[in-house]
């Protein structure tokens, strides 16, 4: 297959992505129109944003409209190579991470399974068998590190942590039955680091390595070009390296 200078995708390619208006899901899907086009050194003939305010609109806590975001995509005509999954919930709508387990509300976890694992898993669902059989294609979702088990030396956080667990088993699972289907493609989960948005701020600490949301998309976007079918399953920081579960 044809790829285009500088790219692992094959040419005239569809990248969409999910969470456009978010600080990262935005910042990739910039990042990504701004090389497509005739002369382009992309592999991507046409880039896609989906969110609650896009048309149609796409909300991951409702599968009717993750199905009528997947028929827009199927009737672009043009191979589905890249999902890229900027969702996440953290805080918000009168929740924050939990310190203790006496913090705990049956209403934050569920909100946060609903939004952190379940809209992904429908997202595989109805997009993964979408991505063609032949040729590098790519499901990346974003996971969080406080997500990992073997990681996890501080507490606390509990759905939030949680649920980016949960997410990761989704994607290492969904990796092994979408091998069967097309031995090329990628399904992965990936840690964006500590990123200057709305969901990270305001628990961004002195110290850490904070980066903006453009610099983060372009690190991510890297990773996922560097990504081999021997990648599938996986769990990856911004810089690429492989993460404990």
């Amino acid at each position: 297959m044809n790829h285009p200078p500088g790219s692992s995708f094959p040419a005239a390619g569809l990248a969409i992505v999910i969470g456009a208006q978010g600080g990262i899901g935005a910042a990739v899907l910039a990042r990504l129109a701004a090389d497509t086009g005739p002369g382009a050194s992309s592999a991507f003939a046409r880039v896609m944003g989906f969110s609650r305010n896009s048309d149609p609109a796409l909300d991951l806590t409702d599968e009717t409209s993750i199905v009528q975001a997947a028929r827009r995509v199927a009737a672009c005509d043009l191979p589905l190579r890249l999902v890229f999954d900027a969702s996440g919930f953290l805080h918000g709508d009168g929740f924050e991470p939990e310190k203790r387990l006496a913090q705990l509300d049956p209403a934050h976890l569920a909100h946060a399974f609903a939004v952190n694992a379940i809209g992904p898993a429908l997202l595989m669902k109805h997009l993964l068998p979408l991505l063609p059989r032949d040729g590098k294609s790519v499901f990346a979702t974003l996971s969080a590190k406080v997500g990992s088990i073997g990681d996890n030396r501080l507490g606390g956080w509990y759905s939030y942590r949680a649920s980016k667990a949960a997410l990761n088993q989704l994607v290492r699972t969904a990796a092994i039955e979408l091998r069967r289907r097309a031995p090329e493609a990628i399904c992965v989960a990936l840690h964006p680091g500590t990123t200057d948005t709305a969901l990270s701020r305001p628990f961004a600490k002195s110290g850490l390595d904070v980066r903006d949301a453009p610099t983060a998309a372009k690190q991510l976007i890297g990773v996922i070009h560097h990504l081999s079918p021997d990648d599938s399953g996986g769990f990856f920081d911004y810089q690429g390296r492989s993460l404990p579960w």
